[in-house]
């Protein structure tokens, strides 16, 4: 078989150059994003209860829930959460679990609830994982001076109306959240104007809802058609609540608007957005499962350019992207094939030094971006994308596919110096090393295999390096066993041979004087063994679950004790908003570091909510993210009842 691939050559190189060609069409179809896709674990249900206090919807609705999700299948655990106006369950299954099989029966156990009070919502059901986080951020303002004297507050339904579905349509877009208060038609009821008439709030509501609804009345037929009736009560504008009759007395009719003042207004506010010190309304933008983050970012920039002169700015508003983690996505999967080719340079400058021949060199050198482009195919079977970690194994993998290149070539040349021609020569020196390689390699894939099977999230992590590994060490495995031997018996490429001076000099003499006697290679043993252990403890790094990231953005959050309402945040929020607003306004010019808090800033969002803050910023010169991180603890700090969590770049993507 190896002397038959010796002689074509040809054949060698059209398979090569498919082989090529398919992995770099693997990788232009293959996804780019930040980590691997982790399986979905967790399942959360919303439930919302207006006004209700915790102990009501504990005792309303969690108990009710929990009595039939309790019994789910493979449930690894269930957390139970009672704020004021909503109900939080956690659901937390085991790997391996189907996701859409365990939302189907979480469905059907919520659809077993008897009944609910009056006015809850509907049960929203969500599945997320780790690398399904939001990553693309925007905000939507008045235009500079506010000339349709907008209320942001009650733009909410424009926004989900129009906005949010034209964003979530876009190729690759699972989700986009958005803050914000809906509107809602308030009616404040005078008690003694009821009292005066004689009508009980029971009745004024009685009759809103037997009002407020259409009435299909069947069908009648006229001749050789047939109509179909239907009244129409719905409330189309808040003048329709107003001439609502509750009753009739005395021969007159008593109105809604006669006990009662009604307005268009929104919902009680449970949190407040700012961006760059304006009150803002925020959208972040989640991907699906295996898209490109890419992709999905100039799509949606393309789609944002057209909501603005669709949409915003006719209507007085204007968008602005407070920050996306695709930049630094970008940043990272270029870094990665900048390190992977400056690797693959110095592991050719390293075989020229050892081989001494040009053409021995090339033939090496062919297998490294052979081998690269092979690996794509390998994740682009097992579905895998093109990620940080992914790239990582490529790169890792670089000064592995020489090694099999290296050990038939020397062969190979040992063949010739016994004085066989080129062809004979790269036949037996392939002879007599193939199972040697063939150990070689099969040994390093299955080091790596087993991580294919560890079914939590570092398997999940860290399958696509043993992939891309493996699929490497297989490609230089026949890259080595065929095309080495083939280039070589074509184009030649003597390894230079040392003198004997050279070879009693050096390594060799080390090697000779260390395995002399017994004691030496005893010595020579323990003092590695203990010099290697010694090593890693001085010089093991801090344990952590994902380094943190190189992009300058800090995400900061300040959580206060239990009880605090948003007044209160709001308060805290303003003092903290002063700062960062004078950091906005600096320029590294004006920066001075003994008289300004913070470096400047290049933007910043801040969230409030009751019994929490939450910032996020990036600094106009990444190198002060640091100082900016310790400005912003500081800051926090001074508030010392409140717990604070601090971290950047990759640990939030």
């Amino acid at each position: 078989m190896i002397d038959k691939a010796v002689s074509q050559g040809r054949l060698l190189s059209v398979v090569v150059l498919i082989i090529c060609i398919l992995g770099l069409v693997a990788a232009q179809r293959m996804p780019v994003q930040m980590i691997p896709n982790l399986e979905t674990r967790i399942i959360s249900i919303e439930t919302g209860w207006l006004g209700a206090t915790p102990q009501d919807i504990e005792k309303e609705i969690l108990l009710e829930q929990e009595r039939y999700l309790r019994s789910l299948p493979n449930l690894s655990r269930m957390e139970s959460f009672a704020k004021m106006g909503e109900a939080v369950i956690e659901l937390e299954f085991p790997f391996g679990v189907d996701a859409n099989e365990a939302l189907i029966r979480v469905s059907n156990a919520l659809s077993q609830v008897p009944n609910y009070p009056e006015n809850v919502d509907q049960p929203r059901l969500f599945s997320e994982s780790f690398s399904e986080n939001a990553f693309m951020y925007f905000a939507v303002f008045p235009k500079l001076g506010n000339p349709h004297q907008l209320d942001m507050d009650m733009i909410s339904d424009f926004i989900d109306d129009n906005v949010r579905p034209r964003m979530e349509r876009v190729a690759g877009v699972s989700q986009v959240n958005m803050n914000g208060t809906l509107r809602q038609i308030q009616i404040h009821v005078d008690p003694a104007r009821l009292a005066q008439r004689n009508i009980s709030l029971n009745e004024v509501n009685s009759a809103i809802r037997a009002r407020n609804r259409d009435i299909s009345a069947g069908d009648i037929n006229d001749g050789k058609r047939r109509y179909l009736l239907r009244t129409k009560g719905r409330f189309a504008e808040v003048d329709d609540l107003k001439t609502l009759i509750l009753a009739h007395r005395d021969g007159s009719n008593i109105r809604l608007g006669d006990v009662a003042d009604i307005r268009l207004d929104h919902y009680e506010k449970r949190g407040v957005a700012v961006v760059n010190g304006e009150p803002a309304f925020t959208l972040s933008v989640k991907r699906e499962q295996g898209s490109n983050v890419i992709d999905i970012k100039r799509a949606m920039l393309a789609e944002i350019e057209k909501i603005k002169v669709d949409l915003l700015e006719p209507n007085g508003m204007r968008i602005y992207m407070t920050g996306d983690d695709v930049r630094y996505v970008e940043s990272s999967v270029s870094n990665v094939f900048t390190n992977l080719c400056l690797g693959a340079l110095l592991a050719t400058i390293v075989m020229y030094l050892f081989l001494r021949s040009g053409r021995a060199t090339l033939i090496c050198l062919m297998g490294i971006p052979v081998c690269t482009i092979a690996s794509f195919i390998g994740l682009a079977t097992f579905d895998r994308t093109i990620n940080v970690i992914s790239l990582a194994g490529i790169a890792f993998a670089i000064g592995m596919t020489v090694d099999n290149s290296i050990v038939v070539l020397e062969s190979i040349e040992q063949a010739k110096r016994r004085g066989l021609e080129r062809i004979q020569a790269a036949v037996v020196g392939v002879r007599d090393v193939w199972t040697a390689v063939l150990a070689s390699s099969s040994t390093t894939v299955l080091v790596f295999s087993p991580v294919l099977f560890i079914d939590e999230e570092a398997g999940q992590l860290y399958s696509d390096i043993a992939l891309a590994i493996s699929a490497s060490i297989i490609a230089s495995m026949l890259f080595a066993l065929f095309i080495v031997p083939a280039a070589s018996a074509a184009i030649g490429g003597r390894v230079v041979e040392r003198s004997e001076a050279n070879k009693n000099a050096g390594i060799l003499g080390l090697t000779r004087w260390i395995c002399y006697n017994g004691k030496r290679r005893y010595g020579t043993m323990l003092v590695c063994l203990f010099a290697s252990l010694g090593l890693a403890i001085i010089l093991m790094p801090a344990a952590e679950y994902l380094p943190e990231g190189e992009e300058p953005k800090a995400f900061s959050k300040m959580v206060a004790p239990p009880g605090y309402n948003i007044e209160e945040m709001q308060r805290i929020a303003d003092e903290v908003q002063v700062e960062l607003d004078r950091a906005q306004a600096l320029s590294d010019e004006e920066y001075d570091p003994s008289t300004h808090l913070l470096p400047p800033l290049k933007y910043y969002l801040m969230r409030v909510s009751a019994g929490q803050l939450w910032v996020m910023s990036e600094p106009v010169n990444g190198k002060n993210i640091d100082v900016m991180m310790g400005a912003i603890v500081n800051l926090f700090e001074s508030y010392p009842e409140h717990a604070r969590v601090f971290s950047t770049g990759l640990n939030n993507i």
